[in-house]
């Protein structure tokens, strides 16, 4: 007798489904899924697009790079290698370190080195000195603010050599010079200030120092702008004076500003030539000779290629260990302070 179509229904209902359809039923991708799939993908391709981008933009500067610093700068390694005069390479002769030994035991040029060193050090230390505290006086509510900022701007107008000529004039060591002039007027005698080595090298780092400061002022005071105001707001409310508004507000603020103005002022330090040359020549003797002075001196004038390369990888090597360091030290601070 056979079963009513209802029973046999409910027999094939009960009946359990194959394991294939089960395991397909589950492999099979989710709609969202898919949608986050293809996003992805599409994330992925534009970010390979703007990284070609990227490149593309850079390819150029870095061209250019290669050919005005990096092939210069592998010329000059081999130049330090060999007795090149600058007219023939092809009858150079390999004298391997022997340029080095000359720079080291020759004293003009460690006299460049050493007040290179000196130059960038003190200028470095004492623009960020100065400048950031006129920076946060600047950034203050005062009568005459906007003319006083203009001001301290305009000393960074002139270029270095300009203010060497300038200078030159003013700190003469005979006594048409305008400071010993005013001097003998109270019977002070003459003071040799460019032609003393200690005093010729103090005044080319306070001229540096003073025509560097407005400008670096000013960078401190854009970012200083930036800070809310509500900070300031919120301390004072606490009780925080201006000394701790500043230690704990105002100068975290600044690393990143701190960095930037110390990275350009290490570098700027480093290959000085204008200053020191147009004020004193270099002298009295080789107390403010640079060292990039020393290299065209050397090199050019003297025909020595070989040690005038030399001396050129060996402050370029100096300069990196300098920049490296600084980097790494300004990173340590927004690290600590973040």
């Amino acid at each position: 007798m056979t079963g009513s179509p209802s029973t046999a229904a409910e027999g094939t209902a009960s009946r359990p489904a194959p394991l294939l359809s089960v395991a397909s039923a589950a492999s099979r991708p989710v709609p969202g899924e898919d949608v986050e799939a293809a996003h992805a993908k599409a994330r992925r391709r534009r970010s390979l697009l703007d990284d070609l981008t990227a490149v593309q933009f850079m390819l150029p500067l870095l061209a250019v790079y290669i050919v005005i610093v990096l092939i210069p700068f592998l010329q000059s390694v081999v130049f330090s290698l060999t007795d090149y005069d600058g007219y023939d390479f092809a009858n150079a002769g390999f004298v391997g370190l022997a340029n080095y030994r000359t720079i080291f035991s020759d004293p003009t040029l460690l006299a460049g080195l050493g007040f290179t060193l000196l130059y960038t050090v003190a200028t470095t230390a004492l623009v960020t000195v100065i400048a950031l505290p006129l920076a946060v006086t600047l950034n203050r509510k005062f009568f005459g603010r906007n003319f006083a900022r203009s001001l301290f701007f305009f000393f960074s107008v002139p270029s270095m050599a300009v203010l060497g000529l300038v200078w030159q004039y003013i700190f003469s060591p005979l006594q048409t010079g305008a400071v010993n002039t005013l001097l003998s007027r109270f019977g002070i005698e003459p003071v040799p200030w460019l032609s003393d080595p200690n005093l010729a090298r103090l005044c080319v780092i306070v001229i540096a120092v003073w025509a560097q400061v407005g400008w670096h002022a000013t960078l401190y005071l854009a970012y200083l702008q930036a800070i809310p105001a509500d900070l300031y707001e919120q301390a004072a409310v606490d009780g925080a004076g201006r000394g701790q508004q500043f230690v704990h507000i105002t100068l975290p603020q600044m690393v990143p500003a701190m960095g930037v103005s110390i990275f350009m002022l290490l570098t700027g330090g480093l290959k000085v030539y204008d200053l020191p040359y147009t004020l004193t020549n270099g002298g009295p003797g080789a107390a403010t000779t640079t060292v990039t002075q020393s290299i065209i001196v050397t090199g050019i004038g003297s025909g020595r290629y070989g040690v005038g390369s030399a001396l050129g990888v060996v402050f370029f090597l100096c300069c990196v260990i300098l920049v490296v360091a600084q980097q790494i030290v300004t990173t340590q601070i927004e690290r600590r302070l973040s």
